[in-house]
């Protein structure tokens, strides 16, 4: 984060990429980078090795009805939650990934409607950010869409994807309650519903 008004010290022309390969591609992607970076102290860093996980990036989409005060999330089975105390079946927002030559938002209105099969015309945007840029490169475009949660329900997700999605809808209370007591355990959805905790009140108002 930086003000609006400064310019980053730093940009592309500060980096020396000395070799890029991919070392696996499965369903996910890892490249293996070595390069050379300036230093905040001046000079470059040596040269230096990194894997990045690659995957493309991705959308969630927050579904708010302001009528009934309610929150539309989906809950579905995560491998990478396999180590977690309690279950591998997480409470999320709706989300996706980007396929190549996609726009963010048409993808976000086509992952509510796989996901949840509720019919959106348009999505509005939220925030996007880096989940882990460390490691990985996948950047989110999270969006909010005003949706009608009496219409919300049921099992969703395309079979050829193995998607096996369950609907949920919650009251804003206790989603806020959720978040209040540490218990939401994915990073987009807590992001979605601390952005909805400061804006619901004018969402009510539009």
């Amino acid at each position: 984060m930086r003000n609006k008004s400064s310019e980053p010290e730093f940009n592309h022309n500060d980096v020396i990429i000395e070799q890029e390969k991919v070392v696996y591609h499965g369903f996910f992607r890892l490249k293996e980078y070595r390069l050379r970076h300036r230093l905040f102290a001046g000079g470059w860093s040596e040269t230096i090795t990194r894997e990045i996980f690659v995957r493309g990036d991705a959308v969630g989409v927050l579904l708010y009805d302001p009528k009934q005060q309610a929150v539309v999330l989906v809950e579905q089975f995560r491998p990478g939650a396999l180590r977690d105390t309690s279950t591998p079946w997480l409470v999320e927002i709706v989300a996706g990934g980007i396929p190549a030559g996609e726009a963010p938002a048409a993808v976000a209105i086509k992952e509510v409607f796989e996901e949840t099969g509720l019919e959106v015309s348009k999505v509005q945007p939220m925030v996007s950010y880096y989940a882990s840029p460390g490691g990985n490169a996948e950047k989110f475009h999270l969006f909010y869409a005003i949706i009608d949660a009496s219409l919300a329900g049921g099992i969703h997700g395309l079979k050829d994807e193995h998607e096996d999605i369950r609907v949920c809808v919650f009251s804003l209370e206790e989603c806020m309650q959720a978040v209040a007591a540490g218990s939401v355990n994915n990073a987009m959805t807590l992001i979605a519903l601390q952005w909805l905790q400061m804006h619901h009140q004018e969402l009510a108002q539009r």
